[in-house]
């Protein structure tokens, strides 16, 4: 981690954004991005992202490229109207005496999405043959990649798995294709594996969802034109108080604990790092010292299934858009004045 920094721009706060993955929950990130968005004082420098992630990167990406901060709202709306399938999210608002968690359970237990899970649970992707489509490869399709892939700021990284061997691939710069965000949102149990050549292995290589290696990856940011605050728009829970007991639930928390895991094994790191610095283990001039904030709601994530992450619902989208609003609003007033000074979140208590 070298800490040889770019400076700020003049009167600007530098972030790095990590968005992790999680279907249609990925709205809740595109409310927090929209509020982050309208802080003048914030200049977003670099993008880590993951499945929905990688969604909300490219589409933040190329719209700041295009309009700036105002472009960038204006394509994430585009964006998560083409997931929930309206021109927009007004028609919601006779559902909004239903709670979240009611509508999740709503969605769960309805027939259709309980075939689908048992067609699931006996077939394969590849199964589906001349029938087999991609749901987001028509949304995919439409980013302008000239933008996506642009050398200015913010740097996107876009995180895969290998399936050959298990290893992360992060896609970056020209790197970033149609194919590349298709293999970071690829589940296996819903899609086939994406197939792209890749230079690191010098092969054509099987990618399925990054969300098993990195969700997202954080050591992008250790780079000399990155900032040293790295800001995680988590909607991955990290906690349920409840134990899951029916076969939804439990595959559901497994795929928590493992999309969770690969992010605190590099918050583990981090926290060691800093604890060398804290005890002059190590010189400052040495190693950078990342300070890491969270934006997230748990107790929200806590209520939804995975059905509201596999079968985007309008009213869903609009609820986790208003909730990831208001996430960042208490990020932003209480924790604003933290960042470049030191970490909003007690890294130590997340691994107790």
């Amino acid at each position: 981690m070298s800490q040889k920094k770019q400076p700020a721009t003049q009167g600007k706060i530098r972030i790095n954004l990590a968005l992790q993955g999680g279907g249609a929950h990925g709205a809740f990130t595109w409310g927090a991005l929209d509020r982050l968005l309208q802080e003048d004082d914030i200049e977003i420098c670099a993008i880590s992202g993951t499945s929905a992630g990688a969604l909300n990167g490219a589409a933040l990406k190329a719209g700041m490229v295009a309009g700036g901060a105002e472009g960038a709202r204006e394509n994430l709306e585009w964006l998560w109207m083409q997931v929930a399938g309206v021109p927009d999210l007004d028609g919601t608002g006779w559902m909004a005496p239903f709670g979240v968690g009611a509508l999740s359970q709503a969605l769960e237990y309805s027939w259709p999405v309980a075939m689908a899970d048992a067609i699931s649970n006996v077939t394969s992707p590849y199964s589906y043959g001349p029938f087999y489509r991609n749901s987001l490869t028509d949304i995919v399709a439409k980013f302008d990649y000239d933008k996506v892939c642009n050398s200015v700021i913010p740097y996107l990284h876009i995180c895969a798995t290998r399936v050959r061997n298990g290893k992360i691939k992060v896609f970056s710069g020209a790197e970033i294709s149609a194919d590349a965000i298709m293999a970071s949102a690829c589940l296996p149990t819903l899609f086939k594996a994406v197939e792209i050549y890749d230079p690191q292995t010098k092969r054509i290589e099987a990618f399925w969802d990054g969300g098993y290696t990195g969700n997202p990856a954080l050591f992008p940011f250790f780079d000399d034109r990155c900032p040293d605050d790295i800001v995680i728009i988590n909607i991955n829970p990290l906690v349920r108080e409840d134990l899951p007991i029916t076969p939804k639930q439990i595959q559901n928390r497994i795929n928590e604990i493992s999309f969770n895991s690969s992010l605190l094994r590099e918050l583990r790191a981090i926290d060691f790092v800093q604890r060398l610095l804290d005890e002059g283990a190590v010189e400052e001039h040495r190693m950078s010292r990342v300070r890491v904030h969270m934006i997230a709601d748990d107790d929200l994530m806590e209520q939804l299934s995975v059905a509201t992450k596999t079968i985007p619902n309008a009213a869903v989208i609009a609820k986790l858009k208003d909730a990831g609003t208001r996430a960042a609003e208490r990020f932003l007033t209480e924790h604003k004045d933290k960042i470049g000074k030191k970490n909003s979140v007690d890294l130590r208590e997340m691994f107790a």
